[in-house]
């Protein structure tokens, strides 16, 4: 079965974005470049950790490469515009991927497609490339520039849905909320 690989090297724009009301919200990963549009759905946890991983990466490709990072962008710069449309899933994604290209000095981001069939954890890393080799990705080199700048997005986009409760952390619902801490009373 073959894969389709969407390569942006670099995209003219790589944002997180969300489609809904929060709590009912669809998280997408998008690339735009070269006329074309690609756009992929993931849990909100997995753009928090890309956004949290992708931070930890620049700060080890500067201390151990000597890499210039930029400072916070510029808030006149930020990305605040809503997705590009149409908005068409390509795909889920299961898999993220994370390197630091030191040639380069650019950061390559690889979101990889959940598997047809569920695939238990493999025990050598050979077995698990094998696993993930026929799945469709979405592979984007960045700047670190560009990184900064998605990573401000990706955590806004975030902190945009519903509140913490102040007592367990779970979001807040508007219709109430069960709260463990209060042995299920709603506040």
């Amino acid at each position: 079965m073959s894969h389709q690989v969407y390569a942006f090297e670099p995209p003219e724009r790589f944002v997180a974005g969300t489609v809904g009301a929060p709590g009912e919200r669809t998280f997408f990963l998008q690339a735009r470049g070269g006329g074309r549009l690609i756009s992929v759905a993931l849990e909100k946890v997995q753009v928090s950790l890309l956004a949290e991983k992708l931070e930890e990466l620049l700060q080890e490709a500067q201390r151990r490469f000597g890499v210039e990072l930029p400072a916070e962008p510029a808030v006149e710069t930020a990305d605040n515009e809503p997705l590009d449309t149409p908005l068409d899933e390509e795909f889920r994604v299961g898999t993220l991927g994370l390197q630091f290209d030191v040639d380069t000095a650019t950061v390559v981001i690889e979101a990889i497609a959940v598997g047809e069939e569920e695939v238990e954890e493999a025990e050598e890393e050979d077995e698990d490339e094998l696993a993930t080799a026929d799945r469709d990705r979405l592979r984007v080199r960045l700047t670190p520039a560009a990184t900064r700048a998605f990573i401000e997005r990706a955590k806004r986009v975030v902190a945009s849905g519903r509140p913490p409760c102040p007592l367990c952390g779970q979001p807040l619902d508007a219709r109430g909320h069960l709260c463990p801490r209060h042995n299920g009373y709603r506040r």
